[in-house]
């Protein structure tokens, strides 16, 4: 996948995403960082071809997303895989039926071997005995893992993560984070995962592109972020209280609102 000079604003007064150039590499896991409402997961969705750049371009799997036409965006889709933020099931399908899903809108498999594809996938989760459950019957690291299942169950090219830790208990992360690098090395796959989760997703990435105020500020491997001397990159990465981004939202002076005389 390359970005280049990738702008984008839902009209004019309103730019989320300003100037952006990347690069990703066949095969890498490659974190997109940033605080919340930098515009991660916006540029999540000019990735997918849900929405079209306002100028620049987005080439994803060999094709310039704002020049497909609604037949070429479907197509380029089937060869992604997607896991939301929460996992979004279908609620009143069993786990073995949501996996199925991509499956039977997709192919024309028999069911026999539909039944092997969705057992194979669920088994690489550790959830092939969950199969008869429903979502409502799951734990939130369950059901994550089973929307992993389903996001590979086309063997995609490209898997998009749109924030996947979030909520997760310590043991649910670890399986995830596992997943995640295991996946995309035994597909041959690339990865890319939307995160305001830094320790989490250092651990797993190859490359990172952080983001703040809709624009990539930084670059470069996990050691590099950490060891990172840009003030914003330096505070997200630590947790500082203090930094480019403050802690207190801008107001009149704290005197003034408990009213206290200044002598």
């Amino acid at each position: 996948m390359e970005i280049r000079g990738l702008s984008f604003g839902y009209d004019r007064a309103r730019p989320v995403l300003r100037d952006i150039d990347l690069a990703i590499p066949r095969g890498s896991v490659v974190g997109i960082m940033g605080q919340s409402g930098c515009g991660k997961t916006t540029l999540l969705r000019v990735i997918m071809g849900a929405l079209r750049p306002s100028a620049g371009e987005a080439r994803v799997l060999g094709h310039a997303t704002g020049r497909l036409d609604s037949q070429g965006l479907y197509a380029m889709r089937r060869k992604m895989g997607m896991l939301f933020q929460f996992g979004a099931l279908f609620t009143d399908m069993s786990v073995y039926e949501n996996v199925a899903f991509p499956l039977r809108e997709h192919t024309a498999l028999r069911e026999e071997l539909l039944n092997d594809l969705v057992m194979m996938k669920l088994h690489a989760v550790g959830l092939r005995g969950a199969a008869h459950l429903t979502p409502t019957e799951l734990s939130g690291g369950m059901a994550r893992r089973v929307a992993l299942a389903r996001s590979i169950a086309l063997d995609p090219s490209l898997i998009l993560y749109d924030e996947p830790f979030t909520g997760l208990d310590p043991i649910s992360f670890g399986v995830i984070v596992r997943l995640i690098r295991e996946l995309n090395d035994s597909l041959g796959a690339t990865s890319i995962i939307v995160t305001h989760d830094v320790q989490e997703a250092l651990g797993v990435v190859d490359y990172v592109y952080f983001m703040a105020d809709g624009r990539v500020i930084a670059r470069g491997t996990p050691d590099e972020m950490r060891e990172s001397r840009e003030p914003f990159v330096h505070q997200f990465v630590n947790g500082l209280a203090e930094g480019p981004v403050p802690f207190h939202y801008p107001a009149p002076g704290y005197e003034a609102d408990l009213e206290l005389s200044v002598s």
